[in-house]
């Protein structure tokens, strides 16, 4: 967690709700509040003109959202769209910068945060520029599981992303998705059960 729930509210934060399907913010709005997950889960996303999406990012409890965008007075360059119904702290920008100031060491956690956000958007772009649907695939997968769990041994990790969300993430139609896990899996490089991919 970027920063503790009880420092947050001391400084008024609120929590507020939004159901499945319903944006925090749209591209081109500019940003007024810190964003932190509390329950649920966001997408970062992006349609381009013909109307497909790309995701950015999937986040979870405990993440932050678009924190970076707070230092600039630029508009937000994506969407974020609540996964399923999910519970946010909003804090006023300008209260967040006061919060960060009277408490430098936060500035390490936010640091450390941007980076980790910025190391994944690179693997990511990098992987896939890659025309090899298994190696972006399992590209992702290698990076979600590393995040995710801290045992690693072969089909411990249980991806929770549907095939759409796979595909978005890595710029694949879902088809491709679909036939490439097959594959993986005729490969013994994970395992499919009740739909559900253990890699």
């Amino acid at each position: 967690m970027l920063i503790d729930e009880k420092l947050l509210y001391e400084y008024g934060a609120e929590r507020v709700s939004f159901k499945n399907g319903e944006y925090i913010f749209k591209e081109g709005s500019y940003p007024f509040f810190y964003f932190q997950i509390l329950v649920g889960k966001v997408k970062l996303n992006h349609f381009n003109e013909e109307g497909k999406e790309s995701i950015q990012n999937i986040l979870s409890p405990g993440k932050s959202i678009g924190e970076c965008f707070l230092f600039l007075d630029n508009q937000y360059p994506t969407n974020a769209e609540a996964l399923e119904d999910t519970v946010l702290l909003r804090l006023n920008k300008s209260v967040f910068l006061e919060l960060l100031n009277s408490n430098p060491y936060l500035y390490k956690n936010l640091s450390r945060c941007i980076s980790e956000k910025l190391y994944y958007k690179f693997l990511m772009m990098q992987n896939n520029s890659i025309n090899s649907p298994i190696v972006r695939l399992k590209g992702l997968l290698d990076y979600l599981k590393n995040d995710t769990v801290e045992i690693k041994t072969p089909f411990s990790f249980k991806v929770e992303l549907t095939r759409q969300q796979l595909a978005g993430l890595t710029g694949m139609c879902v088809e491709t998705v679909i036939r490439t896990v097959k594959l993986m899996e005729s490969q013994d490089m994970l395992r499919l059960h009740k739909g559900k991919i253990l890699y």
